[in-house]
């Protein structure tokens, strides 16, 4: 579902991609754990489909939940969670 999802993101199906990245996120949540890599891949690649469509305020809300997720499962230090 994921895979399908970046096809549909890639080709500007937004709507669909976001549905899709909807349930995997949901998926993750239920049948393995919130902290799960797989997991902040989904929330992010949702924040930035949530973003291609305009809906700033949800995806900066997504973002930073994925963003505080990161940092508790990576640590802080981890190149992922450091802007250069």
């Amino acid at each position: 579902m994921a895979n399908l999802a970046l096809t549909y993101t890639d080709q500007g199906r937004w709507k669909e991609a976001e549905e899709l990245e909807a349930r995997v996120t949901e998926t993750f949540k239920r049948v393995l754990e919130q902290e799960h890599p797989g997991m902040l891949i989904s929330m992010n690649n949702l924040a930035f489909t949530f973003k291609a469509q305009g809906h700033n305020d949800e995806a900066i809300s997504v973002m930073e939940k994925c963003f505080q997720l990161r940092k508790q499962v990576l640590g802080p230090q981890h190149p992922y969670n450091i802007i250069a």
